[in-house]
């Protein structure tokens, strides 16, 4: 068996479900460990996936782990195998300090975001060398790359990325459901006004895409004495720039206190 999945919510799910549908690998290829066993068995009968059990995992050449933080202790006694390699999308937790509990240093450790869900994540991702040199890194860029770009980052940036990148589309619908807000308060039915937001921000990030610098767009929209010019001065007064930023740091800060959590 090529793959194993260990804990299959909405991310395990679109991994999977990306990958099938992209033939990086067949589904009787893969194995999947969920501690729901009823939606474990619905999954492998949607994907024609293999549900496997913990002594398994030792035919197995790749293990992805998709777990929370917390749980990662109570389940890394099984996961152990020798000949395997992981990949890891736990928030916060080092490659070192997973492969001190899994006795190995092929560890790839990879932080997608939501957007995996609709094959547009960005995936940073980041091993040691002997994660290079077994081919794991490789790997796991296929797999993520078929749900999304990859970018491959010094570990020392990923809880950054995480604060920014994974936690981000938190940040974006906050944005979305104040624009809509806005719009209800000046009258425009919520329906319309929660699409009008949707589809404002999906557009805006495209033509972000096109421009050198974010400012550079807003100068375009923005014309001397105009509507938006005396919005953005709100925006200002308010401190949302500000704000931001520091969702951004405190996110950081918060993947850098669960890797502390999980250091032995």
């Amino acid at each position: 068996m090529q793959l194993a999945i260990v804990g299959v919510g909405k991310l395990g799910l679109s991994l999977l479900t990306g990958v099938i549908a992209r033939g990086v690998i067949a589904p009787q290829d893969i194995g999947i460990i969920e501690a729901n066993a009823a939606r474990a068995q619905d999954i492998a009968a949607q994907t024609g996936v293999q549900v496997i059990t913990p002594p398994q995992l030792a035919q197995v050449g790749r293990i992805v782990v998709s777990v929370q933080p917390r749980v990662f202790p109570e389940v890394a006694p099984w996961l152990a195998q020798e000949n395997a390699g992981y990949i890891s999308t736990m928030a916060g937790v080092s490659a070192g300090t997973i492969g001190r509990r899994l006795g190995t240093r092929r560890v790839v450790r990879v932080m997608p975001n939501l957007a995996a869900t609709i094959g547009r994540s960005q995936t940073a991702i980041t091993g040691p060398r002997e994660a290079h040199e077994a081919g794991d890194i490789a790997f796991a860029e296929q797999l993520f790359g078929a749900v999304g770009q990859v970018y491959e980052l010094p570990e020392h940036l990923f809880n950054a990325f995480t604060g920014m990148s994974a936690s981000g589309p938190a940040y974006v619908a906050v944005v979305a459901e104040a624009l809509a807000d806005g719009g209800v308060r000046m009258g425009l039915p919520r329906p319309l006004a929660n699409e009008l937001a949707a589809r404002l921000l999906a557009s805006t990030g495209e033509l972000l895409l096109e421009r050198a610098h974010p400012g550079l767009l807003k100068d375009e929209v923005a014309s001397p004495g105009g509507t938006t010019i005396a919005g953005l001065e709100e925006l200002e007064a308010a401190g949302v720039r500000g704000g931001v930023m520091r969702a951004v740091v405190a996110a950081t800060r918060r993947g850098t206190e669960l890797g502390k959590d999980q250091e032995d």
